[in-house]
């Protein structure tokens, strides 16, 4: 395999690599310090890094250890909680607002913009720039979308990115965290395939035994992220004491309530589901226009309410690409932002799929 500044191929999925904007050749980084000079006589890539696709190939063959590891009791215990109290929110919500009637506009958008940003920092963050590698930026920006994402309440950033890794080394095979594929055949059993892609996985061990050294050890080399990742906690608390303190500078105590209500509880159990909808509806409901090996679909209504991310097939068949919505009508809110850095100077080195690899990949 070979890299040169403006292309890397693979002999299955080539990508286009963009540059950054100013320079021909991209910026250089300094290895140690992972900061960017923009001397533009240094190629794109001067120090070669691993690849997601090689990381992800080193695993495939590693699965038999432990297919099903079985979830600590810690862990099924906040798995509740966090499924359980955001679903009380929303029935106490529905209740308040048959009570009094609408909740305000603040409050509309402290979900809407809440869901919206953290929802990115999943997407952006967590996905396509820590787990996939879809493009380069400042190590500043990447602990700061690191934080934003933290704040979906979702699981800790690095053992996300472990579980994500995992999934793209046996996708609907025996191993992969959340197929819906893994059930005998007939509508029952896709009842419950869907079921616990969409939440019963989260109480299997994934997230006990998430093996980072195994699946994200390029990760665990970064000093600030690894920190970052071990004080959740901390964005966790933070992902509520925002909302609610807006809520209190707007009416008081009741503001402060209705801020943790709607844009803490209800806010995360809308974000939990659009993404955990990813792992149940685009495997099994939509249109397949590559070749993948899985079940991976492509879903309009997920594709917009998932920020790019329900444009499935199109991820699993080119997993390396910053963009997912490759058609110009697939939205793609994630594609929308990474492009706005690269114009503003913060991502280079962003990956998409060539021409070639996207007609070797389409379905005839």
């Amino acid at each position: 395999m070979s890299y040169e500044p403006s292309t890397i191929e693979s002999e299955s999925t080539p990508l286009v690599v963009s540059p950054l904007p100013g320079s021909q050749q991209g910026p250089h980084f300094d290895s140690k310090e992972k900061t960017a000079t923009s001397s533009p006589t240094e190629v794109a890539i001067t120090d070669r890094r691993e690849s997601f696709d090689e990381i992800v190939e080193k695993c495939e063959f590693e699965l038999d250890e432990n297919l099903h590891p079985e979830a600590l009791m810690s862990q099924k215990v906040m798995m509740l909680l966090a499924v359980l109290l955001p679903f009380i929110g929303v029935i106490i919500g529905a209740v308040v607002t048959w009570q009094t009637g609408f909740m305000g506009w603040p409050y509309l958008a402290m979900i809407l913009v809440g869901w919206i940003v953290t929802s990115l920092g999943i997407t952006i963050g967590f996905h396509r720039l820590m787990s996939h590698k879809a493009f380069e930026t400042y190590r500043w920006v990447r602990a700061l979308w690191m934080c934003i994402g933290a704040m979906s309440v979702e699981g800790a950033p690095l053992v996300w990115c472990a579980v994500h890794r995992r999934h793209h080394s046996c996708s609907d095979r025996e191993g992969d965290p959340h197929s819906p594929h893994l059930h005998d055949g007939g509508y029952w059993n896709m009842v419950k395939g869907l079921c616990y892609a969409q939440i019963g996985w989260l109480f299997a061990g994934y997230w006990s035994e998430p093996n980072v050294q195994k699946y994200i050890p390029d990760l665990m080399k970064d000093k600030l992220l690894v920190k970052l990742s071990q004080w959740y906690g901390i964005f966790v608390l933070l992902s509520f004491v925002i909302p609610t303190a807006i809520g209190y500078m707007i009416e008081g105590f009741q503001g402060a309530m209705l801020g943790l209500l709607w844009g803490g509880f209800v806010r995360i159990f809308l974000a939990h589901h659009v993404t955990w909808s990813i792992n149940s509806v685009c495997h099994v409901f939509g249109s397949r226009d590559y070749k993948s090996n899985d079940h991976s679909t492509n879903n309009p209504i997920c594709g917009v309410l998932a920020m790019g991310e329900g444009w499935h097939n199109n991820h699993h068949a080119f997993p390396s690409s910053a963009r997912h919505g490759l058609k110009w009508w697939q939205f793609d809110l994630s594609w929308l932002v990474i492009s706005a850095m690269k114009k503003c100077g913060l991502a280079w080195n962003v990956k998409l799929p060539s021409h070639r690899a996207l007609e070797s990949k389409r379905v005839r």
